[in-house]
């Protein structure tokens, strides 16, 4: 039973690496309708920026907020000078162009700041953890389950009871009817992914420490939450989040007591996860089902 607990309580921290990426997924995809690939290496560059600033003798604190504001920025030129060319058209046109911004990010960020591996400076030591009952708790894991918590509360108010989230989901919806509404349509655009690249900057900054930093560090880490959305539910935050601690924690469980799979083939867990969500329940587990007249 112990080790039950132990593997269990592992896969909820590693899900909460999961978990705060798919947050910034659903995020860009309330408020423009797309899946955006490009979310990992947003994140990556905005952790590169956060150890940047502290490298150049910037507290740490002033480091992330100045890492957060930047992304913001460049969340929104990113819309202005690349999206907004292909938006109205093929949306598979516009997530592919999503794809190559994620390649062309991490690419920059190889460039710039190299391949090699860095040291990521954080508030305490990733290693720290505490024990009860036997089971060892990571601080870490601790803070960035708080942290999620946060964001996935943030985002349901944000969407539900503000005038910006329902003017946002409006033009992801329908940017058509949206601008007949009066909307401002590409300037909602650019908010939709100035906050998406803000909740990226989050995450990279959570990650970031756990992980050592070089601009592969999230691809892995984007597919899992990428799976998570789509078994959770593109338009759910809080089935993002429960899909992600499931998927880690039924890939840590069946690692070990699934003697075929393994460590090795562990992988293959959420995709098979996903392939039977998608025949069941479309829409993921948590997500809308949409009415669309013909």
């Amino acid at each position: 039973m112990g080790q039950f607990i132990q593997l269990f309580v592992d896969g909820l921290s590693n899900g909460s690496i999961y978990a705060v990426l798919a947050l910034a997924i659903v995020l860009v995809n309330q408020a423009t309708g797309l899946v955006n690939f490009a979310q990992g290496g947003m994140a990556v560059l905005s952790a590169y920026l956060t150890w940047w600033f502290a490298e150049h003798g910037i507290a740490l604190i002033l480091a992330i907020l100045l890492s957060v504001v930047a992304s913001f920025l460049l969340g929104g030129l990113v819309e202005r000078f690349a999206m907004r060319r292909f938006e109205g058209g093929d949306p598979d046109t516009a997530v592919v162009v999503t794809i190559g911004l994620l390649t062309l990010v991490t690419g920059l960020c190889g460039i710039i700041w190299g391949y090699n591996y860095l040291t990521f400076p954080w508030f305490f030591s990733t290693g720290a953890a505490f024990t009860v009952g036997g089971i060892t708790i990571s601080w870490w894991s601790v803070m960035s389950v708080v942290v999620i918590v946060v964001i996935m509360g943030l985002l349901q108010a944000l969407f539900a009871g503000t005038k910006l989230g329902l003017a946002l989901r409006a033009v992801a919806d329908n940017p058509q009817s949206a601008a007949l509404s009066g909307l401002r349509v590409g300037r909602l655009l650019m908010v939709g992914w100035g906050l998406a690249a803000v909740l990226g900057a989050i995450a990279g900054t959570i990650i970031a420490p756990k992980l050592q930093m070089a601009p592969q560090m999230l691809d892995e880490v984007l597919i899992y939450a990428l799976a998570a959305v789509v078994i959770g539910g593109l338009d759910s935050p809080l089935g993002a989040v429960i899909a992600a601690f499931a998927v880690s924690v039924i890939q840590n469980l069946v690692a070990v007591y699934v003697s075929f799979i393994g460590s090795d083939l562990k992988i293959i867990v959420p995709f098979v996860i996903v392939v039977i969500v998608l025949a069941l329940r479309p829409q993921g587990l948590f997500g809308r089902k949409q009415v669309v007249r013909v």
